[in-house]
């Protein structure tokens, strides 16, 4: 099944755009593509409606990859505290079987991950939990930076500790300026430590992102195969 939860230790390390990369990418080789938000925290109101800015983006990507939230919060906290502060229940059964219906219809299904893997969404229930119960491989995304290393391995060894399927790495928005040095010396790292393959790099592609390009930076730098676990034939004409 092509389903994946994509994932990061830090906000900012590029989730939603990797979700945006993939699901334009599997919807341009003919696969039906939903990106699945469970939680959506700092929800933007526009016109007295609140709205998923991360799936905002992904529909600026291609319109017809299809999108649904179970929940959305204004606030920026993590999801358990948004939902407190709006006298709401992150009810985990209800993610389930959304979950469940969605994957019943579509081809391939993005998770959008939030926030981090330990991250609270309900009264003893952290992000990993949830992914546990919905059996969906993780994707790790990371930006190159100095302290990337250890957060990203605190990330993968918390997965690794829950029998999180963990399909590999996704080095993010490497500037022009990035040293090869510091690529290097984490993709090293991380997979001499965790033992969890970096599967792509993918280059800052600038404030405006162009689909075509984004679609293109994926084709180029990502082993799809490899992330999903399927030969995808779809990939030989391409």
């Amino acid at each position: 099944m092509l389903n994946l939860y994509i994932t990061s230790a830090n906000r900012g390390d590029g989730k939603t755009f990797l979700s945006a990369g993939i699901a334009a990418t599997m919807q341009s080789l003919g696969y039906s593509t939903c990106v699945y938000k469970p939680v959506q925290t700092a929800g933007i109101e526009i016109n007295g409606f609140m709205q998923s800015p991360d799936l905002t983006f992904i529909k600026s990507i291609d319109p017809y990859i299809n999108t649904h939230f179970s929940y959305l919060f204004k606030s920026k906290t993590e999801p358990l505290i948004a939902a407190e502060m709006e006298n709401e229940f992150i009810d985990l059964d209800l993610i389930h079987t959304e979950y469940e219906r969605i994957i019943s219809n579509t081809d391939c299904t993005i998770l959008d991950g939030d926030n981090g893997l330990l991250s609270p969404i309900a009264p003893s229930i952290q992000t990993v939990d949830m992914i546990k119960k919905l059996q969906i491989p993780v994707l790790f995304v990371i930006t190159p930076r100095e302290d990337s290393i250890n957060d990203t391995l605190l990330s993968i060894y918390t997965a690794q500790e829950k029998g999180v399927d963990i399909r590999g790495v996704i080095i993010n928005d490497i500037k022009e300026g990035c040293s090869k040095e510091l690529l290097t010396a984490i993709t090293r790292v991380i997979e001499e430590f965790s033992n969890i393959k970096i599967l792509g790099l993918l280059p800052h592609l600038g404030d405006k992102i162009i689909p075509e390009e984004l679609i293109t930076s994926i084709l180029n730098g990502i082993d799809i195969e490899s992330i999903f676990k399927v030969r995808i034939e779809k990939l030989e004409f391409n």
